[in-house]
């Protein structure tokens, strides 16, 4: 080691660390890395030779097996350590060797003759968070427990560490450390799978689904499905068509709310969770803008232009979880001036807009899209937005109401531009009306970010590029990263995600073509004339500016 490393470690930078450990509240250790100010991965060689500890990387640690028996998980959490197994020998892997109170602990409780390591804080977090869900969604499993509780009925649930370790349920107990563990990993949804050895939980997080633990016992699965129907306040006994639901709950001071599809299956019934956590959405739509959401900008320039029109409608297709919603939310926080009436009908209502009348659709009391669009012409709004088209009434009412002097914001369901257009028709939707109506169609996907933290420049395989129909010289001036997994990516090597998408204005030559019937060849052809970039082609740009990877885009989008 060098002197100037040595340095780092002398009486002098120890008590000045000390010093600034005391007036800031961080960690003594924090303080001398900020000091020496090193990479990571520099300052922990660093500290591994001045302390004689071996150094653990990201891969070592997740090659070995952790051993929570012997050390609490939220004890492991606390000082940011981790006990592992590696054969028959414990490890103790610290992030901080100047932490005394770790080695008190450990010597007094752990077994004699375990091996201590260092790693890093984020490579330790980042192997905490991968096996978080599992272990505290799957407490419920250390108790058995064969009958489901006349408590469980309850109007709202209370989240947190200490109402889930005191309930005395098992089944209570699983259920609800599953939606407090969904809620602190920001997943969108909850998998509850029945399978013929119990149950399987997934959640869905940044649009992947990531399997987190498993209940042993088909008994308890079905109790663990009952316990989700008494919360959506379904019919427990009906176990042979679906159901749909919802259910709030209260997490640190804000509501959450849960929409829930219960679905039988040849092994008992599986359960989907939308989360719908409000108070982040809406703290997210603060200042929300077309830019925040990573379109490029072309795309905003121009579906800016189509959002400005006095009147007309302005759609947004893609499949659920694209970004649908709130990309018509950034719209319409930008043209939100405080001069024209918006109104707006969803289902359910996601994000709440200063200055916007939100009508949430409520289809037990009748009040649908098509009753609560009508209803809506009646307020004098100029501007309208309706969550989803799904039938033909709402789709020839939101034509008529751009065709009668009104901005519609809108989205549907479809793969891309053009089958908008052939969803409507379906709809018994005229041609004309609708060309006459339409300003214009985005279509958007959701891809995952590099992690910045951990990404790494790779030469992708020639099975990759094969894949994704790219020749080698058609990729030379890509930049392609991939991210190794670290503790800022909870080790998934992705970290955010962007909007991609493909723009069509409509002009009177192309409304002529649509009214005409012109084949989709054709139709493509004109929009690429008119400089529309296609979903794969916009992918395919993040990718060469090294945003994200190709087995991303492969996944998102049509291989053509």
């Amino acid at each position: 080691m060098s002197q100037t490393m040595l340095d780092l470690f002398s009486p002098e930078h120890m008590q000045q660390a000390r010093a600034l450990a005391a007036s800031s509240g961080h960690s003594m250790i924090e303080m001398l890395q900020n000091l020496a100010d090193l990479q990571d991965g520099d300052f922990c060689q660093a500290l591994a030779q001045a302390t004689g500890l071996r150094l653990l990387t990201m891969d070592e640690l997740h090659q070995r097996q952790p051993a929570f028996d012997v050390m609490s998980f939220s004890l492991a959490a606390r000082y940011h350590c981790l006990p592992l197994r590696e054969g028959d020998h414990l490890l103790l892997v610290v992030s901080d060797p100047l932490n005394n109170t770790v080695f008190d602990w450990a010597a007094e409780w752990l077994p004699s003759g375990f091996a201590t390591y260092l790693a890093h804080v984020t490579d330790i977090q980042a192997y905490l968070n991968r096996h978080e869900e599992s272990m505290r969604a799957m407490d419920g499993n250390m108790l058995a427990g064969n009958e489901i509780s006349a408590a469980m009925a309850t109007d709202v649930e209370h989240l947190s560490l200490q109402s889930i370790n005191a309930d005395s349920s098992p089944v209570i107990r699983m259920v609800n450390s599953t939606l407090y563990d969904a809620l602190k990993a920001g997943a969108s949804d909850i998998h509850m799978e029945s399978v013929a050895a119990g149950l399987v939980v997934k959640y869905r997080i940044d649009g992947v689904l990531a399997h987190v633990g498993s209940m042993q016992g088909a008994d308890m699965a079905e109790q663990a499905i009952s316990r989700v129907k008494i919360l959506a306040e379904l019919d427990i006994a009906e176990r042979r068509v679906p159901q749909d639901g919802r259910f709030k709950v209260m997490m640190q001071g804000r509501d959450v709310d849960f929409r829930v599809s219960i679905m039988p299956s040849i092994y008992g019934e599986d359960a989907v969770l939308r989360v719908l956590d409000r108070k982040s959405l809406s703290d997210q739509a603060q200042g929300l803008s077309l830019k925040q959401l990573g379109f490029d900008d072309y795309i905003i320039e121009g579906f800016r232009q189509l959002v400005t029109e006095p009147y007309g409608m302005v759609l947004v297709t893609g499949p659920t979880g694209s970004g649908k919603t709130t990309s018509l939310y950034a719209a319409i926080s930008e043209v939100n001036h405080g001069h024209d009436k918006i109104i707006t009908i969803e289902d359910p209502v996601e994000y709440q807009l200063p200055g916007v009348l939100q009508i949430p659709v409520n289809e037990k009391k009748g009040l649908t899209f098509a009753r609560g669009l009508r209803s809506i012409l009646r307020h004098d709004p100029d501007k309208i937005m309706v969550g989803e088209i799904r039938d033909p009434e709402t789709a020839q009412i939101a034509v008529q109401s751009a065709l009668t002097g009104h901005l519609v914001f809108t989205t549907l369901h479809a793969n891309n531009v053009f089958d908008v257009i052939s969803r409507f028709l379906h709809m018994n939707v005229e041609a004309y009306s609708l060309v006459a109506a339409l300003n214009g169609v985005m279509a958007q996907r959701l891809v995952r970010l590099v992690c910045p933290h951990c990404a790494e420049e790779v030469i992708p395989s020639d099975d990759l590029l094969a894949q994704s129909r790219l020749k080698r010289d058609e990729t030379a001036h890509y930049r392609f990263r991939q991210g190794k997994g670290c503790g800022h990516c909870r080790g998934s090597g992705y970290r955010g995600r962007k909007a991609i998408a493909e723009l069509l204005a409509l002009d009177d030559e192309l409304r002529e073509m649509i009214i005409a019937r012109e084949p989709l060849r054709k139709l493509k052809d004109a929009g690429r004339a008119r400089g529309m970039k296609s979903l794969r082609e916009a992918a395919l740009e993040s990718v060469a500016r090294g945003e994200t990877t190709l087995e991303e885009i492969n996944r998102v989008t049509f291989v053509a």
